[in-house]
């Protein structure tokens, strides 16, 4: 009620002027320019009034959906067993924290477990969808002993609620999503659903991992009732991985041209030292240069660098990789 309290101050203050002034009562010119001037000015603090009124609401508003994004996508912790990690998302739509993408690293009894994803469409309107994924995320990991009854559980979190968003059966929702587990002795295995390979960095070295064609997006058909996992190798002790959703190599610039995401890394690592926030730092800094600050799409990246000391784990010692399956072992579809 306090908001309308000037306002109609004002309003009163105008009609007793044209009311019970006798200047504005008067035809001349100069009563005319007078009148004017007091309802011009009238007029101007009602619209300053109202617009002061209109951003200290939006800035509430942005502190309560800052408070609640980063409780969401809360930062990583700088370390997690070991692993030396740094994440950042960068959302497309302007004034939101965080969009359509998601990411979390925890260490459980079985390995880190690490999940990047992103959602179909960008910006906020895709929060309901992150929260569903990375809430079962965080209790499936450490829940389930292998990867693939962590992803039927995420499948089954998507499907309910997409259900319970569209109970009419219209949503065209799905999430591609990468799920990696690093073993104590660096030894990495995965699953992939629609969602890039990672990069291995390695000294001076990058290498885009791809063992297998994906499975599809998560909301698009149901999943094999088995999802044997892949090998990506050994994360020796001072290499990293990187992680990243499609809309950082699918950025572009004012010309169309595509963001040169693996030349960029490979730049980064050659010019700064191998940690995951100088690799982060310097592959953001290259895709603001390129689009300008602003995306078409959301971009969430995340590095994990192996900071085990070469005593306790034994760099080098990773048992053999999981060999990729067969074909006719799951069905995978073409590589996207």
């Amino acid at each position: 009620m306090r908001s309308l309290g000037l306002p109609t101050v004002w309003g009163a203050a105008a009609v007793t002027y044209k009311l019970a002034c006798p200047l504005a009562q008067e035809t001349g010119l100069e009563a005319r320019i007078v009148t004017s001037a007091v309802f011009f000015a009238v007029g101007t603090g009602l619209i300053l009034h109202v617009r002061q009124t209109l951003m200290r609401e939006l800035r509430q508003l942005r502190r309560v959906a800052g408070a609640a994004q980063s409780a969401l996508l809360r930062p990583p912790p700088s370390s997690v067993d070991g692993l030396d990690v740094a994440a950042a998302q960068l959302s497309a739509e302007r004034g939101a924290a965080i969009g359509g993408d998601l990411y979390e690293v925890v260490a459980t009894e079985y390995g880190v477990r690490a999940v990047m994803g992103d959602v179909r469409g960008h910006g906020i309107g895709t929060f309901g969808t992150v929260a569903a994924v990375l809430g079962c995320f965080r209790e499936a990991a450490h829940d389930e002993k292998d990867l693939g009854s962590v992803l039927h559980r995420l499948e089954r979190a998507l499907a309910r609620h997409l259900r319970q968003e569209h109970p009419a059966g219209a949503a065209e929702e799905f999430v591609t999503l990468l799920l990696v587990e690093i073993r104590a002795d660096g030894e990495m295995t995965a699953l992939n659903c629609g969602h890039p390979w990672p990069y291995r960095l390695s000294g001076t070295d990058v290498d885009q991992l791809a063992p297998a064609d994906p499975y599809p997006p998560l909301g698009l058909v149901p999943l094999p009732a088995e999802l044997p996992t892949v090998g990506l190798g050994c994360l020796e002790h001072g290499d990293a991985l990187f992680l990243f959703t499609d809309g950082a190599q699918d950025a572009r610039d004012a010309r169309g041209r595509f963001f040169p995401l693996s030349s960029v890394v490979a730049n980064v690592v050659r010019e700064e030292a191998l940690s995951p926030q100088t690799v982060l730092s310097g592959i953001l800094a290259a895709l603001r240069h390129h689009t300008g600050g602003t995306s078409s799409d959301d971009i969430a990246l995340m590095v994990l660098r192996n900071g085990r000391g070469r005593s306790l784990r034994g760099a080098g010692n990773c048992a053999t990789s999981h060999t990729p399956p067969a074909a006719d072992d799951a069905p995978l579809t073409p590589r996207r």
